[in-house]
């Protein structure tokens, strides 16, 4: 588990050390954003180094129903982390749907993955990405929306994203658990 919280620790100062050490960030210039990549990168590969290893048990036993509910989440999750909601008619007025998205992922893994590993890290992923909601709105309180898109790239993201959506879950199934119950 100490191996999965130091990625989780790692994402989090990947992410938020722009504005915790904003002259320290200023100070380094473009090679900041290398350094930020480098820190991610390690946090992930801890993450799952962590989360892999980790002997963990079910903490509650959770309907199969769920399966179904999570396979339509991560539908919408990948349709937010798109361009979809910036360049359609439906959500082109929200601020951060990538974000939303992510939210939106973490949550569903949730609902299907009831071991204490799961619920650490994508928690931690869930609480991660509703902060940095946070911080982007206290820091850029000024934001203009997107102009109106077309409803056609609304379907057109959409329908990506279920095709995309059950490549994942193929490959997920290839690799991993399969959300999909294969």
């Amino acid at each position: 588990m100490t191996i999965l919280i130091i990625g989780i620790a790692l994402w989090y100062g990947g992410h938020f050390w722009k504005r915790a050490l904003p002259a320290r960030h200023a100070a380094m210039g473009d090679k900041a954003k290398g350094v930020s990549a480098l820190i991610l990168l390690a946090g992930i590969i801890l993450m799952v180094i962590g989360y892999r290893s980790v002997e963990s048990y079910d903490l509650v036993a959770y309907p199969p129903f769920l399966k179904h509910i999570n396979n339509l989440a991560i539908v919408f999750a990948i349709y937010f982390m798109s361009p979809g909601p910036s360049k359609g008619a439906l959500f082109y007025k929200m601020r951060h749907p990538m974000l939303t998205g992510f939210i939106i992922w973490a949550v569903a893994h949730i609902l299907v993955n009831p071991d204490l590993a799961s619920m650490v890290l994508f928690g931690a992923l869930t609480i991660w990405a509703v902060a940095e909601i946070v911080v982007i709105n206290r820091a850029e309180p000024e934001w203009t929306p997107n102009p109106k898109g077309l409803i056609a790239k609304d379907g057109m993201f959409l329908g990506a994203s279920v095709v995309l959506t059950l490549i994942i879950g193929f490959i997920h199934g290839l690799i991993g658990p399969s959300p999909f119950g294969m």
